[in-house]
């Protein structure tokens, strides 16, 4: 923001300046070209004077005098004719005298008494301010005189004066540089404290309040009130964070005595109310497994953590290594599929959570002899497929709602497993989408942020260049409750 404010400063005074410098150049060298064209004129009228004198007493043989002695003060060049236009004096040594200009335009004037400034170019090229002015008494013409003078001199005093204003100009940018500059420093001064304090409050603690004693009044006072709010949210946090690790404590016993109390009920009871029992510490348990998950995402949410690399590879075959023998049990295969992905960028422990979670409920949902596909896709992606019912659009959108489960769900899930996931996925800088799977089922997709130069470590057992893991069907064990 500095660079910016001190870019504004120097693009406004660079416009002042410029709306003030260039028409003053412009003044100046219109200035300069008049006050030349005028002294050539009033030279040429005075030179015309004195050579119709000696045209008219016949005192040729002092023009050349004249004439050249006024070129080398002057360094202007000097031509004169008699009435008739014919050469009588040049300035220039080489010049031919006795030769005819009558048919040069501004001679042919002269010799009507009327005279002629204008500029022009010599026979060199050169740009010069010529005025011809005729010899004569009253209306009696004796002759013309020609002058011109070069604009070299013009124009060197013209680069003068403009490179006097740039050298001007750019002392004064610098002078207003040094100027906005610290003005810009003083101003961004609370801003900068302010990046760093939101910085530090990201990450969990705020250990440098932001300046509030610097910089224009308006800072100060956003730097005094982010200063009462990170105060006031750092306490409500450490107030949420103690409740999520004490809560867990506080309600576990009470859950757990209530589902004891209701399993001792069971020899008393009535057989036909076996029935309502059993749902009762079902919805004990299902109670307890939420109470649990909000926990965990209480813990995640207040947790700031940095991903770090971590091999998907790895963590891939280790937990379907975990699950192998539940979905065993549930007569359901496990599949890698895919070319090796390497490592991704992920919060710790992350990735088995996420991987864990839909795993969960895709074995919640899938029939027996299906397979649960693991398929690695080129751009670190994982895709986790079941062959169960799948979801329709509508709850596929729904699905990561807290608390949210199908209408026409049997299951005892308590609604916070995708929320969860999404949480993870989010935290470790990817995105988690549903889709439906080819032929029925679903299937989740896992974009991860790739680790571009990442150490070469070693690979996971049975897993090489993209070959299937598959865990087939095992007899049943007894099913867990």
């Amino acid at each position: 923001m500095t660079r910016r404010l001190l870019l504004s400063y120097l693009a406004l005074a660079l416009l002042v300046l410029a709306g003030l410098e260039i028409p003053l150049g412009y003044i100046y060298a219109r200035g300069e070209t008049s006050r030349a064209s005028q002294s050539v004129e009033r030279d040429a009228s005075m030179l015309a004077e004195v050579t119709e004198e000696n045209i008219e007493k016949g005192q040729l043989d002092a023009l050349p005098d004249v004439v050249g002695d006024y070129a080398t003060r002057t360094g202007g060049h000097v031509v004169v004719t008699d009435r008739q236009g014919i050469v009588l004096a040049d300035s220039d040594p080489a010049a031919r005298t006795g030769i005819s200009l009558a048919a040069q335009p501004d001679i042919a004037r002269a010799l009507r008494n009327q005279p002629t400034v204008t500029t022009t170019t010599d026979g060199a090229g050169r740009d010069v301010l010529s005025a011809t002015m005729p010899g004569s008494s009253g209306t009696t013409i004796r002759g013309t005189l020609r002058l011109t003078y070069p604009l070299d001199q013009v124009s060197t005093r013209v680069h003068r004066i403009w490179g006097a204003l740039a050298l001007a100009g750019a002392c004064i940018l610098a002078a207003v540089a040094l100027v906005a500059f610290s003005l810009a420093r003083w101003i961004t001064r609370p801003l900068r404290t302010l990046e760093a304090a939101t910085a530090q409050l990201a990450e969990g603690q705020l250990t440098h309040p932001p300046d509030a004693t610097a910089g224009p009044p308006e800072l100060r006072r956003l730097a005094t009130s982010f200063t009462r709010t990170a105060t006031r949210l750092q306490h409500l946090l450490k107030a949420q964070q103690a409740f999520a690790s004490e809560a867990s404590h506080q309600l576990k016993t009470p859950l757990t005595g209530l589902r004891l109390r209701l399993e001792n009920f069971e020899p008393y009871l009535d057989p036909r109310a076996h029935g309502s029992l059993e749902e009762a510490v079902g919805e004990v348990e299902r109670l307890g497994r939420m109470v649990q998950g909000l926990l965990a995402l209480a813990r995640l949410e207040n947790t700031a953590t940095t991903p770090e690399p971590v091999d998907l590879d790895t963590v891939t075959a280790e937990r379907v290594a975990m699950w192998e023998p539940l979905a065993a049990e549930q007569y359901v295969a496990l599949d890698i599929t895919g070319p090796p992905v390497g490592q991704v960028w992920a919060i710790p422990g992350a990735l088995e959570q996420i991987i864990d979670n839909l795993l969960a409920n895709a074995l919640r949902v899938s029939p027996p002899s299906t397979t649960i596909t693991l398929h690695r896709a080129p751009g670190t992606e994982l895709h986790i497929v079941d062959q169960g019912p799948g979801m329709s659009a509508a709850d596929r959108e729904r699905a990561f709602d807290r608390f949210w489960r199908s209408s026409d769900s049997h299951h005892d899930g308590t609604g916070l497993g995708l929320p969860i996931v999404r949480h993870l996925v989010d935290a470790s800088g990817g995105t988690i989408t549903l889709h439906p799977a080819p032929n029925t089922g679903l299937d989740a997709r896992i974009q991860l942020q790739p680790v571009t130069a990442r150490p070469r470590g070693p690979r996971s057992g049975g897993d090489d260049s993209g070959s299937r893991r598959t865990l087939h069907h095992r007899t049943p064990a007894a099913r867990r409750g």
